[in-house]
């Protein structure tokens, strides 16, 4: 659970240490508006990603891969703690014909999305809830995102898009299902 009155404590000395006067009328409830900010932002920190997997359905055998692409989320970079957006892709095969609903996937992107992150350890999460909770032949995650802390700070170069992949199971050992994955992610619609 957030700490609100906490967060709102430190958002005013902040705003102190850098010489604002927390009386100002844009000010005055800044400390409250961040704290409630924090708590949708953050608001996935103590749930698991695994649970809206736990529902599953057979489909006949269906051993195919599964993609949903081009999912949008975004996320906090616990570095500097600025936002990083993109879109995520997510790929299984299931096992047995066992499937889960695909709106399923998107709700463990949100979930795990929702923590101060790396995007490398996202796209891992991901990955790893997805092949504990389904055991299917094969995942595939790729996370494309701009990070702010890049493009408004430091090197300031706005666009620059890091891409991260995690692979499991078939994905990993057979070069063929990968490629056909990669190759579907990248198509265009």
């Amino acid at each position: 659970m957030v700490d609100q009155e906490k967060i709102v404590q430190g958002i005013k000395l902040i705003l102190e240490a850098i010489g604002e006067d927390l009386h100002r009328e844009g000010l005055r409830n800044t400390p409250q508006r961040v704290a409630k900010m924090c708590s949708e932002l953050f608001s996935g920190m103590e749930l698991d990603p695994r649970d809206p997997l736990k529902t599953c359905f057979e489909a006949d055998g269906h051993d195919e891969m599964i993609l949903v692409k081009d999912i949008p989320f975004n996320s906090i970079c616990e570095h500097h703690l600025l936002p990083f957006y993109g879109k995520a892709h997510v790929a299984y095969i299931p096992a047995g014909g066992r499937i889960v609903g695909i709106s399923k996937l998107v709700r463990v992107i949100d979930i795990v999305s929702r923590r101060p992150q790396l995007q490398e350890r996202l796209t891992s999460t991901v990955a790893t809830a997805i092949n504990e909770q389904l055991k299917p032949k094969g995942v595939v995650v790729v996370i494309e995102a701009e990070h702010l802390c890049m493009s408004i700070r430091g090197v300031s170069k706005p666009g620059a898009i890091t891409v991260t992949s995690a692979v499991r199971g078939l994905f990993r050992s057979n070069a063929s299902s990968r490629e056909e994955a990669m190759s579907l992610i990248k198509g265009k619609r």
